[in-house]
């Protein structure tokens, strides 16, 4: 062998040594990227095999895309979550109206209804909102047309009308042969108020009274004609009545009366919450019928008040002055709805005969629910609806298959509650040591993350599942490193014991109920990153031992060729002192990328 051959290979091998000392650098990727109209959810490590969770800001969905990894080369998997804006597409139609007004189909965006011509509001919102769903909230708007019944009768005329009670109908009024019009118009229009446009159209032929009104609301008094004082005189009443509320209503009663008062006063048997028309008749001295009318409209007499709603499910309430020997009988109907289980419907009908001046009453009524209850007395025609919302009890315990373990984490399955209570909020899956099992309460534990807690910390929440996500004995894996809504599935440290529970929580009407059940225990767990870490040691010894190989060949080459002056002896040291440093080096890089793989 040449002479210059081991001088040549002295500089590579130091190159070579360099090379694989380099320089310590911090390993991570850094921030991750920012996603349009996303957000990140969580904690995250910036680690290589690290995952980001993202999701969309409300408003915006994406079914794909929502992780970003932390790859082996130090940078950042592009995700390929896109969150595309909701749409709620062309405004639903509404029976009986148009769209006054859309400014758009996105998230936020308004339909306004107007009723068509001839139809009133009778219930609902005029304006739908573009939810974050992509429906539209609101159209429960409820037009009905309009509808002004018969036309009043004006004593002493002839009605042209064709039987149309519609909006701006009309109907047109003459005087019957022998009387005269005074008045304003001849014609009165049904509007929109659904009642017949009152006009003064009066038929005259001999003024037998004047200064006709109205008092104490049922009673009507006038003064008699001059001439006419002291002589006795007979008056026909014939009352009409009629609600505009209840169509099949009517009241039709004819009476006399023989006075000979200057000013007399009568005062009608009239139901309350009428309309009525009067209409007083008398004979003059030539045997001529003259009449006057009068309208008359009763309020509604209140058969109890100050109804109150106490315990939940309980109401009370006032009786009018009726006497204490008197029995009212009241007819309740209740009925109840939920708008989280659409299939639920409760409906109660009974009735309640009392003395009591302030009666009470308390009904089985489910958690949870809406309810509206109608008070009714029949005798009176009154009645009253009352909202009533009852608040919702604990879950339905966790049905779960208790699993008990040895050296390794199990695979549980969950399975759906009930909503009989309440409505079912969420899943969450607990981890705490064994030990603290017996401590655990379940309405005390908030809701901690895996990264917010130290050594000494009694547990963690490793997953939480939305109810709507939730499918009938679905597998959960524990300790697979993914983040299950804001919480990290962390996996479980070497040879610790835990315990599981599974919590239920229903969340309704700022009301929080929750229930607990232990799922599973683990003992002695040694999962495979024992394993792992062994892996890296031998790796590691490995790759020294090559290196070690290789500087004592180059070495005895060099021997065996020149003798290296003292200068390069001293060279080789540093080179031997540089190759076990990087050796320890890797073996320390090594334990802390094992450490910090046990902790992801």
């Amino acid at each position: 062998m040449r002479p210059g051959v081991g001088r040549s290979l002295g500089p590579v091998l130091l190159l070579l040594l360099l090379q694989c000392v380099g320089r310590r650098r911090e390993i991570g990727c850094g921030s991750p990227p920012e996603m349009k109209h996303g957000y990140i959810v969580g904690n995250y490590s910036s680690l290589p095999g690290s995952a980001v969770h993202y999701e969309c800001k409300e408003g915006f969905y994406s079914n794909e895309g929502k992780f970003s990894y932390c790859t082996a080369n130090e940078t950042w998997e592009p995700a390929t979550l896109s969150c595309k804006g909701v749409d709620c597409g062309i405004p639903p139609s509404v029976l009986n109206a148009y769209a006054a007004s859309v400014n758009g189909t996105t998230y936020g965006s308004e339909v306004t209804y107007n009723c068509n011509r001839g139809y009133f509001i009778a219930s609902g919102n005029q304006t739908a909102v573009c939810n974050a769903k992509g429906q539209w909230d609101g159209t429960d708007l409820v037009c009905k047309e309009i509808d002004c019944g018969k036309p009043l009768l004006i004593p002493h005329t002839e009605m042209i009308w064709d039987n149309s009670s519609t909006l701006w109908s009309r109907v047109y009024y003459q005087c019957k042969e022998g009387y005269y019009f005074n008045g304003d118009r001849n014609f009165s229009e049904c509007t929109i108020d659904q009642s017949w446009e009152s006009i003064t159209y009066v038929c005259k032929e001999e003024e037998l009274f004047s200064n006709l009104s109205i008092f104490n609301e049922t009673c009507v008094k006038w003064q008699r004609k001059t001439g006419r004082l002291g002589m006795q005189e007979t008056y026909t009443f014939h009352i009409l009545g009629k609600r505009w509320d209840q169509k099949t209503f009517s009241e039709d009663a004819v009476f006399n009366i023989t006075t000979s008062e200057d000013n007399p006063k009568v005062c009608l048997d009239l139901s309350s919450g009428s309309n009525y028309v009067v209409n007083i008749t008398t004979i003059s001295s030539t045997n001529i019928t003259v009449s006057v009318t009068v309208a008359v409209q009763t309020k509604v007499k209140e058969a109890f008040d100050n109804v109150v709603i106490f315990n939940e499910t309980c109401l009370k309430w006032r009786r009018g002055v009726r006497g204490t020997d008197v029995e009212d009988r009241y007819s309740f109907h209740v009925q109840g709805q939920r708008w989280y289980q659409k299939e639920f419907f409760h409906e109660m009908t009974f009735n309640l005969t009392t003395q009591n001046q302030a009666p009470e009453i308390c009904f089985d009524l489910k958690p949870g629910t809406n309810y509206s209850v109608n008070i009714s007395m029949v005798a009176l025609n009154f009645s009253v609806l009352v909202s009533m919302t009852t608040q919702i009890t604990d879950p339905p315990f966790p049905d779960v298959e208790f699993v008990a373990v040895k050296g390794s984490a199990p695979l549980l399955r969950l399975r759906k509650a009930e909503d009989r209570n309440g409505p079912i909020s969420l899943y969450q899956v607990i981890v705490l040591p064994l030990g603290l099992q017996n401590t655990f309460v379940c309405e005390s534990f908030a809701a901690a993350t895996f990264f917010s807690t130290t050594i000494d910390a009694k547990g963690y929440v490793a997953a939480e599942f939305r109810a709507k996500d939730v499918a009938d004995n679905m597998s959960i894996a524990l300790g697979d490193r993914h983040y299950y809504g804001k919480f990290y599935n962390a996996p479980l440290k070497l040879g610790e014991e835990y315990c599981v529970f599974l919590r239920i929580i229903s969340e309704w009407n700022k009301v929080r109920t929750q229930s607990c059940a232990v799922w599973a225990q683990i003992k002695n767990l040694s999962p495979a990153l024992q394993y792992m870490t062994a892996v890296g040691f031998g790796s590691v010894a490995a790759v020294c031992l090559i290196l070690f190989l290789s500087f004592s060949a180059a070495r005895s080459y060099l021997h065996s060729t020149v003798h290296s002056p003292p200068a390069a002896l001293a060279c080789e040291a540093v080179h031997l002192s540089a190759t076990m440093d990087m050796a320890q080096t890797g073996i320390t890089s090594s334990f802390l990328e094992t450490e910090n793989v046990s902790l992801l």
